[in-house]
């Protein structure tokens, strides 16, 4: 880990930090953006299963949102992963699913993750292959949503990631 790594703090996001996230994700160019409303929301109704990574002025650099399936209460869904491009390359999203997984794991009993990815989107794969490879869990893949269910027009399948069980504790 590098100085720079060593003085960003990760932690829970709040309300104010929502519009920062939006920030970060509209830069990705990667992600699908939510409204900005909607990222207000989850900072405050998902901050508990979320993490952000402050940068020296506190302000958010990176983050990480999620949410204890009701159905499947072991089972972390991640919604998005975005880093600011300032800070890329630099294992920062490891860093913020690794700790998010660790508070979980402390607070529920989390022993799978999910996440949807595009194909293509190879640093998310990367991401969470490499996650899983971690924390001991195998990786199975599906396509959740197919082309025809999204109304809005041509749309990438999204593929389910479910990777489990988490067998080595996170760091």
């Amino acid at each position: 880990m590098t100085a720079a790594q060593a003085d960003l703090l990760i932690d829970r996001p709040s309300v104010a930090d929502g519009s920062a996230l939006w920030r970060i994700a509209k830069d990705s160019e990667a992600l699908d953006l939510n409204s900005s409303y909607s990222y207000l929301l989850w900072c405050r109704d998902f901050a508990a299963t979320s993490a952000v990574a402050r940068g020296e002025n506190g302000e958010p650099v990176g983050f990480v949102t999620g949410y204890v399936r009701p159905e499947r209460p072991n089972t972390l869904l991640v919604w998005q992963v975005a880093v600011d491009a300032a800070y890329r390359g630099r294992g920062l999203a490891a860093r913020l699913l690794d700790g998010l997984t660790a508070r979980l794991a402390a607070e529920h009993p989390i022993t799978d993750v999910e996440t949807t990815i595009t194909p293509g989107n190879t640093a998310s794969e990367r991401l969470f292959t490499s996650f899983a490879a971690r924390h001991g869990a195998t990786v199975e893949r599906e396509v959740l949503f197919d082309t025809g269910l999204f109304p809005d027009g041509p749309h990438d399948p999204e593929v389910l990631y479910r990777i489990g069980p988490l067998t080595r504790p996170s760091h």
